[in-house]
């Protein structure tokens, strides 16, 4: 792009609003001075959003687009053809110009271009033109060779090069003409292609008028389908309603039946209530005197009466309160409803791979797709999930390959992510959602601190310090060797090279599987002053790290808040420390270590937990003591390696796809 442009005086180029704030960075210096390494520089194309190397001048290092610019004027011109040009050297008021010169760069009137070009002066000979106010150079410069002039064009990159580009620079080993032979070819070129597009306009035209057809046939038919789907789910509501109608109805008729049943229980223990009913009858049977009359009816009185001295004794409610048995089962129709879509859309159902998406600083989807219906393109939807599982509006964005990193979500949310494919103008289902949950905080970007504390014989760093290595080697067999006696390693501690002093913080990390002991948390500065410059007795058994107490004592300090706290992992396994609240069985304080271990702090709070990055479950939380700066902590022993978990950026992207 821009290889028509030249340096001199480029005008700001517009970009669409979200890359406008990087202008400013395109027109910086090409590197630092005191750097070796110079620094090149991207710019936003605003097509398709990939990033183009400016190389090392940046934006400087373009041509203007002289030819673009005179056509622009020229309509420019046509259009305020009623607004005046004024004369740039007239005394107020200027009077209306009538020339511009093009070696001065300015407008006049007859009189003032009189006097400033007077006959027999070299000014004489400048070129002048109608009024303008766009003056471009008589030579195009080189971009690279400020004080050289074009006079080259390479066949290679296609752009105007001088004889400096040629003999030592960029274009030394390119295949390049004169600049008369490429005016030459091109414009031979130019003029056919105009020639053969000017001799095809009834071709053209008659495109056009189908065109339209087209149009006008695709809304009718797009009208068409609409309807057809409005008929189809009209049929839907009409059989929801019904089924809704007949379920209220068969639920209205259980309930009178059960009310009914209560009524008549309730009739019948009111009647044994002293001045009501029985017991009432039964007083006043009591008042007869004449000892026939009371047998002929005390008799049935006391079947009645034993009959519901028996009912009190065991009570039993006449119905069932509960309606479970009414509840209406929809998991099997909401899931079809879910999938519901076309007959047939000729393409297939993209599947999300859901081991290959993750989530941290922000989300990288990645999804695949059968080769046989490979899609032009893909819109990947996506949406947060509220805490009462309300479903926000889905956000779409339109994808050429089959991945996406997904920036600017909140923390500790669930998100729903979802991927259709298009081809031409067919689309695909939606794919089954995945739904992710983001880190309950900010994501917290440090590096191994390669100074402090580091001790380069037994760990070993990479250059980009984000992973570290513990070697149980020679020097450690050395050291066995001389002990007669039982002998305990100490630990070997690494520390990020960022402190954290406010705020909810987030990182993440990988232990690799054959780790014999890893130790990993938060720890002060004035606690890692203390580790670090006065190594514990390596040969005492007693020593806990968990708890920075003799391990006799560490139930102790349980509810005391403590300046640092590390977990164990190690052999495959992630050990819960001891707590009032965990199981005193040891066997039910260890995990499967987790693939991604992640650590929350919350240093306002004091407050730290450990995280599993897959299912972002919190495996164990803990108070620690915040009065000081906080650095997240590692410690090793034995063979084992530690990688930070790298953040998810559009880099991450194109090396997940070249692996």
């Amino acid at each position: 792009m821009g290889s028509d442009n030249s340096n001199q005086g480029s005008p700001r180029l517009r970009l669409p609003s979200p890359s406008m704030d990087k202008i400013d960075r395109l027109n910086r210096p090409g590197w630092k001075r005191n750097s070796l390494t110079p620094r090149t520089t991207t710019f936003p194309c605003p097509g398709c959003e990939h990033d183009v190397d400016l190389g090392e001048r940046g934006i400087n290092g373009l041509f203007r687009n002289f030819t673009l610019e005179t056509i622009v004027e020229r309509y420019r011109q046509a259009a305020r053809a009623a607004t005046a040009i004024m004369c740039d050297l007239c005394k107020p008021p200027p009077q209306e110009s009538t020339k511009s010169c093009m070696d001065c760069s300015a407008s006049y009137c007859n009189e003032c271009f009189k006097i400033y070009h007077p006959w027999g002066t070299v000014k004489a000979q400048h070129e002048y033109v109608g009024p303008t106010t766009n003056f471009r150079p008589k030579i195009l410069m080189c971009p690279e060779h400020e004080m050289e002039r074009i006079n080259m064009y390479c066949e290679l990159c296609r752009r105007p090069v001088c004889h400096l580009c040629k003999l030592g620079g960029n274009h030394s080993n390119h295949r390049v003409s004169t600049m008369s032979s490429a005016y030459k070819t091109l414009k031979e070129k130019l003029s056919k292609d105009i020639d053969y597009l000017i001799g095809k306009e009834s071709q053209v035209k008659s495109q056009i008028s189908e065109l339209n057809l087209l149009m006008k046939e695709t809304e009718c038919n797009g009208e068409r389908a609409k309807e057809d789907a409005i008929t189809h789910f009209e049929k839907l509501f009409e059989i929801l309603e019904e089924r809704k109608s007949s379920v209220l109805k068969a639920i209205d008729a259980s309930k009178k039946l059960r009310l009914d049943k209560f009524q008549t229980q309730m009739e019948e223990y009111q009647g044994l209530l002293e001045n009501n009913g029985l017991v009432g009858y039964a007083q006043e049977v009591l008042k007869e005197t004449d000892q026939s009359c009371f047998v002929q009816t005390a008799k049935q009185l006391h079947l009645r009466i034993q009959k519901a001295t028996e009912s009190l004794k065991s009570f039993r409610p006449a119905a069932q309160t509960s309606f479970e048995d009414y509840v209406v089962n929809t998991s099997k129709q909401t899931e079809l409803l879910g999938e519901l879509s076309f007959f047939s859309s000729g393409i297939d159902v993209p599947e999300i791979n859901e081991e290959r998406s993750k989530v941290y600083n922000n989300a990288l989807i990645n999804w695949h797709h059968p080769e046989k219906d490979k899609a032009d393109s893909y819109v990947l939807e996506y949406r947060k999930i509220n805490r009462d599982e309300e479903m926000l509006s889905w956000n779409e964005v339109e994808v050429c390959g089959t991945s996406k990193v997904i920036s600017e979500l909140e923390s500790n949310c669930n998100y729903a992510f979802r991927v259709r494919a298009y081809k031409g103008s067919i689309c695909s289902p939606c794919s089954r959602e995945l739904i992710l949950h983001t880190p309950p905080a900010p994501v917290f970007s440090f590096l191994f601190d390669e100074k402090c504390g580091y001790n380069n014989e037994h760990l070993l760093l990479n250059l980009k310090r984000d992973r570290v290595e513990s070697r149980a080697g020679f020097n450690l067999l050395l050291a066995a060797e001389r002990i007669q006696v039982g002998y305990y390693t100490s630990l070997d501690y690494i520390i990020g090279d960022v402190g954290i002093t406010k705020g909810k913080h987030f990182w993440a990390f990988r232990v690799e599987p054959y780790s014999y002991l890893v130790k990993a948390g938060v720890a002060s500065s004035d606690k890692l002053q203390e580790w670090l410059r006065s190594p514990r007795d390596a040969v005492s058994p007693r020593y806990e790290q968990d708890s920075g107490h003799d391990s006799g004592s560490e139930d102790a300090c349980f509810d005391s808040s403590q300046p640092f706290t590390l977990v164990t992992i190690g052999m495959k396994k992630f050990f819960i420390p001891k707590s009032p609240t965990s199981s005193k069985e040891p066997e039910n304080r260890v995990l499967p270590m987790p693939t991604s271990i992640g650590v929350f702090l919350d240093y306002d709070k004091g407050k730290v937990g450990f995280y599993d990055m897959d299912h972002m479950k919190c495996l164990y939380e803990r108070q620690v003591d915040c009065s000081h700066t906080m650095y997240p902590a590692f410690a090793l022993m034995g063979s084992g390696e530690i990688h930070l978990e790298e953040p998810i950026t559009a880099k991450y992207l194109e090396y997940q796809e070249d692996m």
